[in-house]
């Protein structure tokens, strides 16, 4: 049975159950290899892509506020917490890559809220990679829901975030965009927060000394 990803405007996107609930594929290991160490994976699901890094010898932590996601990831052995990412997340500030995969760009109907909420909890230097539609899909905001033959959920607020939205969103958020790529007929891009440059601070009888200022760390 089919389930697709509707949104009011029309746009049906099937939703590929199989990849989500299954393990790692060579999409999923070519990103691996593109992440600092640690990694939070926002709106993880059934701890894939936790999985995946774990295996790699990757600290990982996962977020998703579904129980039924977080308890197939759990069985996986991975490590995930029950939580939304506006919620309070350990390591704020020190977190080295934020992934944002599987359509969850989406979350919330706000991508500026969403990215700028990343970049507060990426340590200077650190990176989002954001999985996004493909070149000439309009993003916006608008409502979404999901169908199958069967039935269907209620309307809830999501975003739609194209290739093409990037370099806006990363300007608004206070991100640049450092890649963007394709495999397999999935988008990818590398949004990076810039790294905080060295302040001199006077002290009185003693030669400038140099300090790092970092916004998002505690």
């Amino acid at each position: 049975m089919s389930t697709d990803l509707v949104y009011e405007d029309g746009l049906r996107l099937p939703l590929e159950l199989e990849r989500w609930l299954g393990y790692p594929d060579s999409v999923d290991r070519e990103l691996v290899e593109r992440v600092l160490p640690p990694v939070l994976d926002v709106g993880c699901g059934p701890g894939r892509h936790v999985v995946a890094l774990a295996a790699a010898g990757i600290p990982a932590l996962g977020l998703d506020v579904a129980p039924s996601a977080v308890h197939l990831a759990r069985t996986r052995g991975a490590c995930v917490l029950e939580r939304s990412v506006f919620d309070r997340v350990p390591g704020a500030g020190r977190w080295a890559t934020a992934l944002l995969l599987d359509g969850n760009a989406g979350i919330g109907g706000d991508p500026e809220a969403l990215l700028g909420r990343l970049g507060t909890l990426v340590r200077p230097g650190g990176r989002i990679l954001i999985e996004v539609e493909e070149p000439g899909v309009a993003g916006g905001r608008l409502q979404a829901r999901i169908e199958t033959a069967a039935r269907s959920s209620s309307w809830f607020p999501w975003a739609r975030v194209g290739v093409d939205d990037l370099e806006h969103l990363g300007a608004a958020c206070r991100l640049t965009v450092g890649d963007v790529w394709q495999r397999r007929g999935r988008w990818f891009g590398m949004l990076e927060r810039a790294r905080t440059k060295p302040t001199k601070v006077i002290v009185p009888g003693q030669q400038p000394v140099s300090s790092e200022c970092s916004k998002g760390s505690p």
